[in-house]
């Protein structure tokens, strides 16, 4: 891929940060190395930035790449001297390289050739322990087969591979009780490039950025089906674009969230300005997108536009959350998508009781989450079994503004929606239903005009305030 000189400029230019976390598994000395970098980082900062950009190739560090060797010291000193002389591109070779977890770091960005491909090692100790987040929540776990920890100007690029141990994914449990590693995670960083290659991992996320800004993610390849695994988890994080991305998951192809119960409530680092065109989705045990159920962040600004759902074993939408989480859904705008092969419907939303609930939960009226300004237009159904499922909706926060325009295809039922104000339907033309094409409790707006009532959704106890009350600890 070329680049121009300006681009090049701006991703050699250090920004001065002292290296977050070193791996566990490298064989230098730490503190030497921090100061080190922080020496030559700031020595950059001073002076005008080459216009070459410097290219290292991990062969020349000692990489083997016959798939057996474990290549992680000779990786990891490449990144860490292109770091040091600052910045530009880690070349990984046609090969198979055997590797534990690796930390990339500001202004590299590491390049995968074709027939290129990173294969994780099955051992958990080559995965080194940090707060990582999971469920909502930090806590003390591996790090990712590739991560990196306040970083900026970095990424990784194609056409290679990278192929997470299959061994290692799944759930805490009583042999190995830290979460496990994620295959790339990103956490605390800035400015970032993820393009132009394929992954292969399942039982855990693919991609999962946290508490991150500016991230580009494109032409991606995620395989993660055979179990329980999101391909793109974005969390916590800012401006965010995913584009032409092809992910077939177990779990959700795409899931945004923001944090669980007060600590996430009170970090209140929302997701939001969320970008995602171009896509095709097919899911094997959850939803294709799912908005939630950890959003006591909040989140908002989410634009999901000219994407394929081409199979879901729930939804191709599922916006979800549960009293206890508090903050916000708000500005979900969806248009030009096409659905078919989703087994139980098209949208839906749960506000109501999804996902765990947290072992602080925000209490009472604070604790519902509020929801805003949901826009669905464009969209375009093929045997859907339910159109909308849209009753899961506490009546003290009704969903405030709902569009639903321009659909058309064949669904089983109709649309069945609770709790909802300012709504607007319009030129839905669907076939292929049996029962009423428009039920409600509690809507007003526009177009419902012939609509069936149903019975109000039951609603769950208030959440009682905790004492004391809840402290950052």
């Amino acid at each position: 891929m070329k680049h121009s000189n300006n681009s090049r400029r701006d991703f050699l230019r250090t920004t001065g940060k002292a290296l977050a976390l070193m791996p566990a598994v490298m064989a230098i000395d730490n503190t030497a190395f921090a100061t080190t970098a922080q020496k030559v980082s700031k020595e950059n900062n001073n002076k005008e930035t080459k216009d070459t950009q410097l290219v290292l190739n991990i062969r020349d560090f000692g990489a083997i790449g016959d798939g057996q060797t474990k290549d992680t010291l000779s990786i990891q000193q490449a990144i860490d001297r292109c770091y040091v002389l600052g910045g530009g591109e880690v070349l990984v070779p046609a090969g198979n390289y055997f590797t534990g977890a690796i930390a990339l770091r500001s202004n590299v960005l590491l390049r995968l050739e074709k027939d290129a491909i990173l294969t994780g090692t099955p051992d958990f100790a080559d995965y080194p322990v940090m707060q990582v987040r999971w469920e909502g929540k930090w806590v003390k776990g591996h790090t990712a087969l590739i991560y990196a920890a306040e970083a900026s100007n970095t990424g990784i690029v194609g056409p290679g591979h990278i192929a997470g141990n299959h061994a290692l994914g799944g759930r805490p449990n009583d042999k190995y009780p830290l979460r496990h590693p994620a295959l790339i995670e990103p956490i605390g960083c800035n400015n970032l490039r993820f393009e132009n290659f394929s992954t292969d991992y399942y039982l855990m996320w693919s991609l999962h950025p946290t508490y991150c800004e500016n991230i580009v993610i494109k032409n991606l390849t995620i395989r993660s089906t055979g179990g329980n695994g999101d391909g793109i988890d974005i969390d916590s994080c800012k401006h965010v674009t995913i584009d032409n991305c092809d992910i077939a998951t177990g779990d959700d192809c795409i899931s945004l969230k923001s944090g669980r119960g007060m600590e996430g409530y009170s970090l209140l680092r929302t997701t939001e300005d969320v970008t995602i065109t171009n896509c095709t989705f097919a899911d094997s045990i959850f939803a294709c997108i799912g908005i939630g159920s950890e959003t006591s962040g909040g989140i908002r600004n989410v634009k999901i536009q000219h994407c394929k759902f081409i199979g879901a074993k729930t939804h191709a939408v599922y916006i979800k959350s549960r009293p206890g989480r508090g903050a916000f859904i708000e500005d979900i705008i969806c248009d030009d998508l096409e659905v078919s092969n989703v087994q139980a419907g098209f949208l839906r939303f749960n506000i109501l009781g999804s996902g765990l609930q947290d072992q602080v939960p925000v209490p009472g009226l604070e604790g519902i989450p509020t929801i805003k300004n949901f826009r669905f237009n464009n969209i375009r159904v093929k045997d859907v079994p339910v159109l909308v499922d849209g009753t899961a909706i506490h009546p003290d926060k009704p969903l405030d503004g709902f569009t639903f325009t321009n659909i058309s295809g064949t669904c089983a039922k109709g649309i069945a929606l609770a709790n909802i104000k300012k709504a607007k339907l319009k030129n839905i033309n669907v076939t292929g239903f049996t029962g009423p094409l428009i039920s409600i409790n509690n809507v007003s707006g526009k177009g419902l005009d012939g609509a069936t009532t149903i019975e109000a959704p039951k609603v769950p106890e208030t959440i009682p305030a905790t004492q004391p009350p809840y402290q950052l600890k």
